[in-house]
């Protein structure tokens, strides 16, 4: 990652430095700081907050190597995201963003290119992509904060991959208990997608928090508008 030398050299600091800052060795950053170098997750948070910047942004600089050539990368822009081959198994996915006061709108305007692309935008690093459309979403309550891992909080943004409708029975029975994004009845929501029941044509909507302002409950197909995987999540606040 080229991109090191220029935030060391920015912080005024030599790779000694770094190195100590993270708990790694020195050999360990001299082979972080080339190209396509393999950081584990855990080192790349370090690094990310030691230099007060996300993983993201890490990556979105790294398309530019040390002499301020470009890599050789691919670019798409595709229904209002684009997407960035980082290197083997690393993408930057930049998408536009809806916030929860944009739920209502969002819910009417989805369709709309020029709505969709005046949106915000917000980037993941993820480790695959496929043709699709993505989006980003602000969640906008606690139903899915149990304390766990798996917990999406109040003001967490996610990373949404859309699955068409008539895809949806396949997806969740390859994908039993996925967190999920629905836009329903004008609004959109953050839940837990099981129970396909076919002969009824619903879905069992679930939160991960137990209390009772959350309980389960039925969605026909028929009744939702769109529906997104969950890909990733970013957690906006402590």
């Amino acid at each position: 990652m080229f991109i090191l030398k220029q935030l060391r050299r920015k912080k005024n600091i030599n790779q000694t430095d770094l190195a100590k800052a993270i708990g790694v060795s020195l050999r360990t950053i001299q082979i972080y700081e080339k190209k396509d170098a393999n950081i584990p997750r855990k080192n790349l948070t370090k690094i990310a907050q030691y230099f007060d910047v996300s993983i993201a942004e890490l990556y979105s600089h790294e398309s530019v190597n040390e002499t301020g050539a470009a890599y050789d990368t691919t670019s798409k822009l595709e229904k209002g995201h684009t997407i960035i081959k980082l290197a083997p198994g690393k993408y930057l996915v930049s998408v536009p963003l809806v916030m929860t006061e944009q739920y209502g709108i969002f819910s009417k305007q989805y369709a709309k290119k020029g709505f969709v692309h005046a949106l915000p935008r917000i980037s993941f690093v993820v480790d695959r992509v496929s043709v699709s459309h993505y989006m980003a979403f602000e969640v906008s309550n606690n139903s899915m904060d149990n304390g766990s891992l798996k917990s999406i909080p109040f003001k967490s943004i996610v990373l949404g991959k859309l699955i068409l409708l008539d895809k949806l029975q396949g997806h969740i029975q390859s994908n039993p208990d996925c967190a999920s994004i629905l836009v329903y009845k004008g609004n959109v929501m953050c839940k837990v997608i099981g129970d396909y029941d076919k002969r009824n044509k619903t879905v069992i909507c679930k939160s991960l928090n137990d209390s009772p302002e959350y309980s389960n409950f039925r969605v026909k197909i028929e009744e939702i508008e769109q529906f997104y995987t969950i890909l990733g999540k970013q957690i906006t606040h402590v």
